[in-house]
């Protein structure tokens, strides 16, 4: 082979590789979940005192269990590492619900078998990772219209124009529990229903407390973990056809993808957080926590009077400006895209739409 062929050969498998990288979200559903994975990406945790939390299968199947992903990508069986360490657990080792509700022993245990940990061979490109709250308990609750830039790009193309002025509290509404979706499955796809498919990519907060009428200065001490998240919505429904009201056009079947693991509240550093959504790898979305107007504590005060909130309950913060009905002339996903939804120092979830 001479100089020159060496040189082309390289050259394109360079190239391909490239390629594979950029392509790895349009694996269709039959490739199996270690392929489909295999570009998942641990960033670096924003603060240092937290944990990812994963709920996963083996790629050949079996039941769910949870694992502590490490910073190497590395994936520990909470329950394997426990019986191993003796460690008599105070939650379910099957669900991230059951461990929210256990509190500060809950974690205290996660600490206690990660420092204590094996070696493990097992990383997340080689396992299947599932929602981490597949059945929540309750509709996902949501926060409407929590950037000003979001809510002035949609003043103008809103079918209902009564609201004009932004509002002096949280707006909210929810998403049906059979909304949520893994963070790398495929999104369904119905165009008899609808072609007016729109991103919202989102930071998903879980409630780690039951609480009611909690005290803003309280409010972060609820706070169990986050997740990446999008509020799939599509758009003609959400505006028109059930008289404004936005639940049906939030709430088709697998339109709330979230994940890849829920990283533990020490593990975040909300202000260093962004939020970002890219169609087929091109930037849609980029905002910031700080860019929120009403932060975290306020949604949780505000959503928690006169209603209690429990542990596992999952609120999504708000979409930043961005979004594809708004633009000139408006984009929405079709089959065959790869939507993906980044919060930085918390992970990336990517989803085929078929």
């Amino acid at each position: 082979m001479t100089d020159k062929n060496k040189k082309t050969r390289r050259d394109a498998l360079k190239m391909g590789a490239v390629a594979a990288v950029a392509i790895g979200g349009l694996l269709n559903s039959k490739i199996s979940a270690a392929q489909a994975q295999s570009t998942v990406s641990v960033p670096s945790l924003s603060a240092k005192m937290g944990y990812r939390i994963a709920n996963y299968t083996a790629n050949s199947g079996g039941s769910s269990r949870l694992g502590i992903v490490g910073d190497d990508g590395k994936v520990f069986d909470i329950s394997a590492e426990a019986k191993t360490q003796k460690i008599k657990l105070d939650f379910d080792p099957t669900s991230i619900i059951s461990l929210a509700n256990s509190g500060n022993a809950g974690l205290s245990q996660i600490d206690k078998i990660f420092k204590g940990r094996g070696k493990s061979d097992l990383t997340v490109s080689q396992v299947k990772l599932l929602s981490p709250i597949p059945k929540p308990q309750s509709n996902i609750y949501c926060v409407g219209w929590n950037y000003l830039e979001h809510f002035e790009e949609g003043r103008q193309v809103r079918s209902d124009k009564a609201i004009q002025e932004y509002p002096k509290f949280p707006v909210f509404f929810t998403k049906g529990t059979q909304t949520m979706n893994g963070p790398f499955d495929s999104i369904p796809y119905d165009a008899s229903y609808s072609t007016a498919v729109d991103w919202e990519a989102e930071l998903a907060v879980v409630i780690g407390k039951k609480g009611k009428n909690i005290p803003e200065s309280q409010a972060m001490d609820y706070v169990f973990g986050y997740a990446a998240y999008n509020d799939t919505t599509v758009r003609d429904v959400q505006q028109k056809r059930h008289s404004g009201q936005w639940f049906k056009g939030k709430s088709i079947d697998g339109h709330g993808p979230i994940g890849p693991w829920i990283v533990t509240a020490g593990g975040v550093n909300l202000d260093d957080t962004r939020i970002i959504c890219r169609v087929n790898g091109a930037e849609k979305q980029n905002g910031s926590y700080k860019q929120m107007y009403f932060k975290i504590p306020v949604i949780i005060s505000e959503l928690s009077r006169g209603l209690t909130l429990l542990p596992g309950d999952i609120i999504a913060t708000g979409t930043p400006p961005g979004v594809g009905y708004s633009r000139t002339p408006p984009e929405f996903l079709k089959p065959g895209d790869v939507m993906e939804t980044e919060i930085t120092g918390v992970g990336i979830i990517r989803n085929k739409i078929a």
